[in-house]
């Protein structure tokens, strides 16, 4: 591969293909493995990595993912812009499944996942206030409404630690502190692409209500959840394909900058 790819897109629950005519690239990371090869093509002329997050296969669930080697791949092929589409469900009635939210918090309730590239020596504090960038975030929001999707703007997503889906108790709680959407990959991924400087935007689309919503009862299910993934994984894909071509070639948002200042060094 010559030349360096720009964008890199991570694929959720029930979404293993984007490109046509990709070329598979191996990168090797101080991390690890990958869960996949990286997929590159291009969108318009734009060079995109596509990268399935759970692996081609899904076999890895959401609390064992390599996190940093997936998002150390991205950086290494060159990737600035990273958007990440995902599976989630709703804590709110009004956030309904088959919408899209496009977030602008995080809410971390995951435990014991490598979170960060900078184990020392030299201590790295990265400032993450707005976890999602604020340009990419917009453009999305913009390009999705003029595809005619039903777009929330803005939303806090909570990342769960999985395998399991919530307890009903669990979900009142969530629901109770005001949070939008419930997911189980948003967190370390968003803000490890931080760690390198990457801009990150999150794409959620709501595939269920989360079993503590007032007025829902059913209980959530994977199977459920990949029916309504499924049916709209075509407006997924048209927003990504209409996304990417729109994304400028200059950064002037906080991403860019995110480790200026950062570092306690002697």
């Amino acid at each position: 591969m010559s030349d360096p790819v720009r964008v890199g897109i991570f694929g959720g629950s029930g979404f293993y293909s984007l490109l046509d005519d990709v070329e598979e690239v191996n990168v090797e990371t101080p991390y690890g493995d990958p869960s996949s090869p990286l997929h590159v093509g291009s969108i318009e002329g734009v060079k995109v990595a596509f990268l399935p997050r759970h692996g081609v296969n899904h076999q890895f669930p959401p609390h064992v993912l390599n996190y940093r080697a997936n998002v150390w791949a991205m950086k290494e092929v060159g990737v600035e812009r990273i958007i990440g589409p995902c599976a989630a469900g709703s804590l709110k009635m009004e956030v309904k499944p088959g919408e899209f939210v496009i977030s602008d918090q995080l809410v971390d309730r995951t435990t014991g996942r490598k979170d960060t590239f900078y184990d020392g020596p030299v201590t790295t504090h990265v400032s993450y206030a707005d976890p999602y960038c604020p340009e990419l975030r917009g453009l999305a929001l913009k390009t999705a409404r003029a595809q005619g999707i039903t777009a929330h703007d803005g939303g806090t997503v909570v990342t769960i630690q999985g395998p399991r889906f919530s307890t009903r108790a669990e979900s009142k709680w969530f629901q109770q502190a005001g949070w939008e959407v419930i997911n189980m990959t948003q967190y370390p991924e968003a803000y490890l692409a931080r760690e390198l400087e990457i801009c990150y935007a999150n794409i959620a689309l709501i595939t269920d209500y989360d079993v503590g919503v007032e007025g829902e009862s059913a209980a959530v299910s994977h199977e459920a959840v990949l029916e309504v993934f499924n049916a709209n994984n075509g407006k997924l894909k048209d927003l990504l394909f209409a996304l990417v071509p729109k994304i400028p070639g200059d950064r002037t948002c906080i991403c860019s900058t995110a480790l200026k200042g950062a570092r306690l060094e002697a």
